[in-house]
């Protein structure tokens, strides 16, 4: 009898779990794709000072509703696989009405007080890009460059596309991932594949040859938050992901210059109260962060323990062709591009490597390191100044990187580049078993950008000192090494490599390098870790030149206009903040009816605050914010055999006729 009931119970079981349980695996490990919009904040080169609080609020804006519709967007993969009209009418239309009005209220805060901008009415619409599978040759990870693209912008390329998931879940259901929308394997190669692809030219004899070393901290008392003070001042969640911070501890999104001025610093020459910071880097093994059920953590996908840096240098170098002056204070520069994964490559910066083997770095691959080495991360920042803006409206055009000779053009001034060095004691992943063995590793990014290596970037703000920056350019210009660190070794992070490239890359190495941004903002190699005093900017086109990657496809706009009016659902139903408690912390608070949350880390555009939920007209089929459904995990009862109901017919008799025995029992007993 019990054995009969069992085998009951656990075939309905079985049976009633079936199909759900494979519905959502598929949901999680395979996304719907992802979604491209153009960049409204790299259009704005001029906004009035008094627009400019009104701009930053409605370009966050912007960001918040792109993540909200990426997260409804994961959330009905299986509705948009019965219904492909679905995406369309439930998620992308809606998307475009806010996305006009958002657009129309910001080119009127411009009106308001300056000359209305122009080439923005088209830029509402946005595209779904559909996913690619993985290249199956590349999860072994000795050429992760198959298919490697120039612009992040092609989405026809499957290496730089890959949204979609291993066949055996690649972000692994059982390791916490990033909820489910990256990284996979196309996203590693193996650092002995790449050829060395590091070059220096040569120095004039004008150029300014010194080095000046500060030292900072790994951030290991733990400072982050997901704001952006450059691009979202006032916003919480601006980001959408979360920042290693050191340096300067006071910056949050309500950080005010004084606040910058006045506050304490983690570097150890206290005439330094720059800040510096970065997007962690996490290990995809399931850990719970304090922000797992946060804005710019979990809720937006960025899952995982976050991994405190082994090393950080932090280097000021020498113009290749004169002397440099000295930094404006609070003088902001982003480098790289948090969304070059859709925007293409035109304004990224990422280079990464491995400890041994930093001649050669890559543009749009992790490394996948040899034991005994690390992983490296290097962010070589503009070192061009037009003479007078500490920003710009769009982040970019008040610096630019130093044209081909090592010049700055069109009257900007050669200023200290910073050189920053970041070192993680990570293994390489196991890509075979989706990192279940040695789990996956990736940068923090905002939710559609996949957390592509491409995104990587860095921003800094200095507050040095008048003295100390003097003193900083006079070292440099007089050709010596000072700073605190200076001494500690030559060339630090320089090694030679300790073995060979295995093979040739796919490409030749000088095809991945970026081409120039508007606003003269050319991007080259960041450096190899050769000696700052002598390295010299990387040859390039000069910086004002316009870039010559074609945009890419699905960031140009429909023949639809914009609409004009706010959409019915334009104002989110919850605003969901992130802000930094006094040890550094992040905390969540909701708030009412918002229209403006967090801006996006990009150098371009904000975005908003997280939603919790997304507004209820577009939230057919879906239910929970981005990345609080839990994952998948195989091996439930359907998938041992038992898929119909001939078991529980087998149970049921042995039931009965256990029944029957144990009645004719009792009768013989009495």
């Amino acid at each position: 009898m019990l054995g009969g009931g069992g085998l009951v119970g656990a075939n309905v079981y079985a049976s009633a779990t079936e199909d759900g349980g494979a519905d959502s695996a598929e949901t999680l490990s395979s996304p719907a794709g992802t979604i491209d919009c153009p960049d409204v904040g790299d259009k704005l080169t001029d906004v009035p000072e008094d627009a400019k609080e009104d701009v930053a609020k409605e370009l966050a804006l912007l960001d918040q509703q792109i993540a909200d519709a990426y997260q409804r967007l994961t959330e009905a993969a299986q509705a948009i696989k019965q219904d492909p009209a679905f995406a369309d009418n439930a998620i992308m239309k809606p998307l475009k009405e806010k996305r006009g009005a958002t657009i129309e209220r910001i080119a009127i805060a411009v009106d308001r007080t300056g000359d209305r901008p122009e080439g923005l009415d088209g830029l509402a619409d946005c595209t779904l890009r559909a996913p690619e599978p993985d290249s199956g040759d590349q999860a072994n990870g000795a050429d992760g460059g198959d298919g490697a693209q120039d612009n992040g912008g092609d989405n026809q390329n499957g290496a730089e596309q890959g949204g979609e998931q291993q066949g055996d879940g690649g972000q692994n259901a059982g390791n916490g991932g990033q909820a489910g929308n990256g990284p996979n394997a196309a996203d590693y190669q193996d650092i002995k594949s790449v050829q060395p692809n590091v070059q220096k030219p040569a120095l004039s004899s004008d150029a300014s040859r010194g080095t000046f070393a500060t030292s900072c901290g790994v951030n290991d008392n733990g400072l982050f938050n997901s704001d952006n003070v450059i691009v979202a001042p006032g916003v919480s969640n601006g980001a959408h992901h979360f920042h290693d911070y050191i340096g300067n501890q006071s910056n949050d999104a309500f950080a005010s210059d004084e606040d910058l001025a006045n506050a304490e610093t983690s570097c150890v020459n206290q005439g330094d109260k720059s800040t510096y910071y970065w997007p962690v880097i996490r290990l995809q093994n399931g850990s719970q962060e304090q922000d797992a059920n946060s804005p710019g953590g979990g809720i937006e996908g960025n899952a995982g323990e976050i991994v405190t840096p082994k090393e950080v240098t932090l280097n000021f170098v020498g113009s290749p062709r004169s002397k440099v002056t000295e930094m404006p204070r609070l003088l902001r520069i982003i480098t790289g591009d948090a969304k070059a994964f859709i925007n293409g490559t035109a304004n990224a910066n990422a280079s990464w490597s491995c400890t041994g083997f930093e001649d050669r770095q890559l543009k749009d691959k992790y490394p996948l390191c040899p034991q005994g080495s690390d992983v490296v991360r290097t962010f070589k920042f503009q070192s061009c100044w037009d003479g007078t803006n500490i920003d710009s409206a769009n982040h970019r055009t008040h610096v630019a990187f130093a044209a081909a000779d090592g010049s700055c053009a069109n009257g900007f001034k050669a200023i200290p580049q910073l050189v920053q060095r970041i070192v993680y004691d990570v293994n390489a992943p196991s890509l075979q078993d989706g990192g279940k063995t040695t789990p996956l590793f990736a940068v923090d990014s905002f939710p559609e950008q996949l957390h592509k290596p491409v995104t990587d970037h860095g921003d800094f703000i200095n507050v040095f000192d008048e003295k100390l920056m003097g003193e900083m350019v006079d070292c440099i210009n007089s050709g010596r090494k000072c700073g605190v660190g200076a001494d500690e070794g030559d060339d630090p992070g320089q090694e030679e490599p300790t073995e060979e490239p295995t093979e040739a890359p796919t490409t030749p190495p000088a095809d991945d390098k970026p081409e120039p941004g508007d606003g003269g903002n050319e991007q080259t190699d960041p450096p190899a870790n050769d000696d700052p005093a002598t390295e010299a900017p990387e040859t390039g086109k000069p910086a004002t030149e316009k870039p010559e990657t074609e945009a890419p496809a699905n960031d140009e706009p429909g023949d639809d206009a914009p609409a004009t009016d706010p959409a019915d659902d334009d104002k989110p139903t919850l605003s969901s903040t992130v802000a930094p408690k006094s040890d550094g912390t992040p905390s969540a608070a909701a708030g009412d009816d918002q229209e403006q949350g967090g801006s996006g880390d990009d150098e371009n555009a904000g975005g908003a605050a997280a939603q919790t939920q997304p507004p209820a007209e577009d939230t057919e089929d879906t239910e929970d914010s981005l990345g609080t459904k839990p994952q998948a995990v195989g091996g439930n009862l359907a998938e041992t055999g038992a898929t119909t109901l001939w078991p529980a017919a087998g149970g049921a008799v042995l039931l009965i006729g256990g029944f029957l025995v144990l009645m004719r029992a009792r009768r013989s007993a009495r």
